[in-house]
């Protein structure tokens, strides 16, 4: 396995705060679509995409006196027709495998903890797969 290096966080930190940090790990083509749930949604956000010249499936987000407008709940369902597909391996993964959390103490240990369940998830849904001939 190859040596993790990353900025470690507490776990209690927000997830929509290390968006920038992602964006710098990967590169994007231009005009791709990054798709998130409701914690990444806001302003800082999306200007870091549209200033990266990405587009915004982050699902919209309501607030208190605020509720979500019916185009924006159009938008969320259109969004959740994609991001179920991703969202679902992990459920998956957390059902099967009885993953709810890391197991280990260490960014090493559990990136390998993370690595392990997603080759046993592929290896349980391989004889579907082939069976049914995707």
């Amino acid at each position: 396995m190859r040596q993790m290096r990353q900025n470690p966080t507490k776990a209690s930190s927000h997830d929509g705060a290390h968006l920038p940090i992602l964006l710098d790990k990967v590169s994007l083509k231009a005009g791709s679509r990054l798709y998130g749930d409701k914690g990444y949604s806001g302003l800082p956000n999306e200007t870091l995409l549209k200033n990266k010249k990405l587009k915004s499936a982050i699902q919209k987000k309501g607030n208190r006196n605020h509720p979500l407008s019916p185009a924006a709940k159009r938008f969320n369902k259109f969004v959740s027709k994609t991001r179920y597909k991703v969202e679902r391996v992990f459920g998956s993964i957390k059902r099967w495998f009885r993953s709810s959390g890391a197991r280990y103490i260490g960014l090493d240990k559990t990136h390998k903890q993370h690595v392990m369940e997603s080759i046993a998830y592929n290896l349980y849904r391989a004889p579907n797969i082939i069976l049914k001939g995707f």
